[in-house]
Parts: C-alpha cells; structure tokens; sequence
C-alpha cells in the first residue's frame, strides 16, 4: 500500500545559507522536513558502531604519522553534481572522534549540489578528520546516490501527477536511512514493513488459488480498520477483480504501456494505480503518462550508482 508523504521541493534549495555546527548541540537532526529516521542516541550508536567496525579508534597509520596536536582543516566536497543525503551521519562521525570539532554545513540533505560544491567544512584535530574520513564517506556517498538517482526519476516525470516511490528492496538494518535518502531527493515512500500496509502479491494470490475476492475479504477481517488494501496484478481481469472486491488501489506490474493506460481507466475514482517492474529512466516517462498515480522504482534502494564526494584537506 502507497503511504505518500509530503516531500519538499529541491529548487531554490542550494541558495539556502550555510550552518555552522557547534561541537556540543545536536544540530543534526534539524531535518523536520524529511523527518530523520533516528534519534539522537540512535544515531549516535549507529556511526559508533561503524566507526568501530573500521577500528577508527584505533587508527595505527594516522596514530604513528600524525602528531596527536596537529590541528587541520578540510572539506567534504561533491566529485559530480548530485543531491545530498546523510551529512547527520557524516557530522557525527567526525563529532565522535573530535567532540570539539567546528563544522559548517554548506549543504543540508536535500540539496542539490553541482561538481566542486562544497558540503561541510571542518577545522579540527588533523587525526580525527583522517580516522572518520571513510566512514563518514560511506554512509554519505550511499545515501547521496540514492536521493541522486531518485531526484533524477523525479525530475524525469515532472508535470505529470505520478510520484515515484521506492520498495522494500533496502539494504538490511539501513532501511529507515535508505527511505530517508528516497525522500530527500523528491521521491515518496512506499510501506516501511510487513506489518505497516497491505499488499497482496501474485503469490498471495496462489495460496487461494487466484481468486482474488477471497484474499481481500481475508485481509479486511484481519486488518486495522481504515488500512487500504492494495492488490498486485498482472492483468487487466486481475485488475477489475481486485476493485470489484473492494481494493483500495491495484499495482500493475511489468504491463506494457497501452495496457496500463487501460488499467487507469477501468481504475478511475474507484482506485489509485501504481505501476512496477523494471521500471527505467529511459521508460518512467512513458508510464506516468498514462495518468498512474504511483510509480515504484526498486533500483532507488537496491542500485544506485554512489555518489562520488571526497574531503579534501587544505
């Protein structure tokens, strides 16, 4: 099932002024408009978490080379043009390491950002900016590729009333993170889990030996009342089926363009369409002009190319 959540536009967005981080506050989760997914302490323990996965604390190159007095300043810049995602994570990596440190945010998630644009500058203890160096990167140069690669599907399918929405297909335990990343470059998300939304897919289907007033009837007897019910279909008999037995919206999947077109007009006022399946950046502009109202893209969260940022030290 579709949970569109506003999302903000990204225009006007890389005029925004810099922020400056003090060391002590917890600036990081200033992000009501694309409601970052986790708390403070949960945030903290994440990047901990990964920082002490690369032994960071323990960094023996930098402790052996670099003088533990040695101040340096340096920053995080964009290799190509994108949309950023992930600075609370990359802010509290260096905050871990150097809880003194003074940042300034040139660009919040959801900006977009063009090659050589600046996106935090950092003066600070030289060994910590070397040690969080890769883990700040990581998280940032995944979740910068995700809102990337969503701001481009979103920008592809401008003026048409379709939103993009990414799926299940997350990396495990970054889900809440990889969504926030779908969100901040434009795009909406679909149910978060199992247990949030329904949906029932071409093997639910099976199970009742395809009669799909069976499955919706069962699931309006077990789910919370004013849950929408959302029917998978790859046809158009499956499609006036699943309105017919009272479904709230109707995913045509891997359906060439004509037939969705026909799914939204037997759809219309009774039901939203989503499309799926495959769905390209050379082919989502044809789907949402056959009048959709949702357009699910799993290579948002399962593939999308990095974003290439780097610090770079003066």
């Amino acid at each position: 099932m579709t949970t569109p959540t506003p999302n903000p536009s990204s225009s006007g967005d890389s005029f925004r002024a810099p922020r400056t981080v003090t060391p002590m506050s917890v600036p990081a989760l200033n992000y009501d408009r694309l409601r970052f997914p986790l708390t403070h302490d949960q945030l903290s323990s994440f990047v901990r978490s990964a920082l002490e996965e690369d032994q960071a604390f323990n960094d023996i190159t930098t402790i052996a080379t670099v003088l533990s007095t040695r101040r340096a300043r340096a920053a995080l810049v964009a290799r190509q043009a994108g949309c950023i995602a992930g600075v609370p994570l990359a802010l509290e990596a260096f905050r871990l390491l150097d809880p003194k440190i003074s940042m300034r945010v040139d660009a919040e998630d959801g900006t977009r950002v063009e090659k050589g644009g600046t996106v935090i500058y950092m003066t600070g203890h030289a060994r910590a900016l070397l040690s969080a160096e890769r883990t700040a990167l990581n998280f940032m140069q995944r979740l910068s590729g995700i809102a990337t690669l969503t701001a481009k599907f979103v920008d592809t399918v401008k003026g048409t009333k379709a939103k993009i929405l990414d799926t299940r297909k997350t990396t495990p335990g970054w889900r809440r993170l990889e969504k926030y990343a779908v969100r901040a470059g434009g795009g909406v998300n679909h149910r978060l889990d199992l247990a949030r939304a329904v949906l029932i897919k071409d093997n639910h289907l099976k199970a009742v030996d395809g009669d799909v007033s069976i499955a919706v009837r069962r699931v309006r007897e077990l789910a919370p009342p004013g849950a929408k019910i959302e029917v998978e279909c790859d046809s158009l008999d499956q499609v006036r089926a699943a309105i017919d037995a009272g479904a709230d919206e109707v995913l045509v999947d891997n359906m060439p363009v004509d037939t969705i077109r026909e799914a939204v007009t037997i759809a219309h006022g009774r039901a939203t369409v989503e499309a799926s399946g495959g769905v390209t950046i050379d082919t989502v502009r044809g789907i949402a002009e056959t009048g959709v109202d949702f357009i699910s893209v799993g290579a948002l969260t399962h593939s999308p190319p990095a974003m290439n940022l780097a610090l770079d030290f003066d």
